[in-house]
């Protein structure tokens, strides 16, 4: 087996050494796009004020919902092409990924001139007021020039540890956030373009990032085990990898409607600086989630290929294993979220000594989620794994769309400001109720000797 190099094999027995070996790459490629994500907002919000701050924190999540359409073929792909390898017929694997590419970039395409298009009627329901309103509309318009890259660049996430090469998608991560952070650093920072900078800056990190690995899985260049083909689309794989990675697209969606109810409610609550602080706690949120995204990324289609495989003991072995691992780094991060609250919020908003003080508040109640979140993220990528995309989004949806949207409208009824900032961890934890559940109901196999 080769752990060296560029490659990692799916097949094999993992320990915790090799599964932490397996899925670094992973969490380093979320890692870094979490982290160029967050470059947008630091360069506006010291180099241009806090209502362009304010404005790209009310429109990204409506960006990121047509991305996450990319993450829903990526990683419900990902799962069936490494359960089609498991059973042994390489060549349908390659044209089933071939089709789905070519969808993602279908749906970039379209999706993004419809954004364009709306952009000012999206502005004005994301709550959007006059001082924010042309640069939202700005922001949206200039963002969908990147888009087609955008959502083959979530697709190819899970794509790249599916073909056996998750260092390559480290690797051209490194190159798009290189990219993104010297426009900033140019537009924003040298030039003053403020917003509409920020936004060419992301549109061409996402096309290095997404138009990229199109031409190499289309080169002889290619080393991995998944190539781009010439085939037509065969809308009945197409809709199973859709199904399959439903929940990493309700999941998505959920947060990102989830997120846009947050900034309602901080306008009403707070005002324009409710919404800065959320969006503090949100990029945080980014990189600390990246570890469970990218880990999730990199152990689906080793689940997929061992449930294609026919493999009960090491499918059983990765979930105990992935429960420790997960649970250790939730512990983690919610002590680093604690202790490092103020420098973090200083980051970003040091200017105005009482939005820091707002943030660094809700952060101490905010970070408690990671606790728990890793594990509920975890279950949805379980299933996807063993291509049951159904159930997987139930633990997807019920966690995002159900309890935290009901706590953050009914908490700050009862507990005021800090109702809003404690709406996630209680969600989290009665996610996690169902998540045992839905495990023990729908993969008794795995619990049950």
């Amino acid at each position: 087996m080769r752990y060296g190099g560029m490659n990692i094999e799916l097949a094999g027995h993992y320990g915790y050494r090799r599964i932490v070996r397996s899925v670094l790459p992973s969490i380093g490629m979320v890692l870094i796009t979490s982290i160029y994500s967050i470059v947008d907002g630091f360069f506006v919000s010291n180099f241009a004020g806090k209502t362009g701050f304010a404005a790209i924190n009310l429109t990204f999540p409506v960006i990121m919902m047509i991305g996450s359409l990319g993450l829903m073929i990526g990683s419900g792909g990902a799962a069936l092409v490494a359960k089609i390898k498991g059973e042994g017929y390489t060549q349908k694997a390659n044209r089933v990924f071939t089709m789905l590419v070519q969808f993602g970039l279908a749906v970039g395409v379209v999706l993004g001139i419809a954004l364009a298009v709306a952009a000012p009627t999206v502005s004005r329901w994301l709550g959007a007021d006059e001082p924010m309103m042309e640069e939202c509309v700005l922001y949206i318009r200039l963002n969908m020039i990147g888009m087609p890259g955008f959502v083959l660049q979530c697709a190819f996430q899970s794509f790249y540890m599916a073909a056996e090469r998750p260092q390559l998608g480290t690797l051209m991560s490194v190159v798009a956030g290189v990219t993104n952070i010297v426009l900033d650093a140019i537009l924003v920072w040298g030039l003053g373009m403020g917003v509409s900078g920020a936004a060419i800056a992301t549109a061409a990190g996402c096309l290095v990032g997404g138009l990229f690995p199109v031409f190499y899985f289309s080169s002889r260049r290619n080393k991995g085990t998944l190539r781009i083909l010439s085939t037509r689309i065969l809308w009945s794989y197409v809709g199973k990898a859709c199904t399959n990675g439903l929940s990493e697209y309700v999941g998505n969606i959920a947060m990102n409607i989830v997120t846009i109810c947050y900034n309602l409610q901080l306008m009403r609550y707070i005002g324009e600086d409710g919404v800065s602080a959320y969006g503090i706690l949100m990029y945080i949120a980014f990189i600390f989630a990246a570890v469970f995204i990218g880990y999730n990324i990199g152990i689906t289609p080793i689940i997929g290929y061992h449930y294609g495989a026919r493999d009960l003991g090491e499918q059983r072995s990765l979930l105990r294993k992935s429960l420790v691992l997960i649970g250790g780094a939730g512990v983690l991060m919610t002590l680093s979220a604690e202790l490092f609250a103020d420098p973090l919020a200083r980051l970003f908003v040091g200017y105005d000594e009482a939005l820091t003080a707002l943030t660094v508040n809700a952060m101490r109640y905010y970070m408690l989620a990671f606790l728990i979140c890793g594990w509920n993220m975890f279950v949805s990528a379980l299933f996807t794994g063993l291509n049951n995309g159904i159930v997987s989004a139930v633990a997807a949806f019920a966690r995002t769309l159900v309890f935290e949207l009901a706590c953050v409208w009914l908490l700050p009824v009862l507990f005021g400001i800090d109702g809003i900032w404690v709406a996630w961890p209680i969600a989290e934890a009665l996610a996690l109720l169902l998540c045992a559940f839905l495990v023990v109901r729908y993969a008794p196999q795995l619990v049950r000797r």
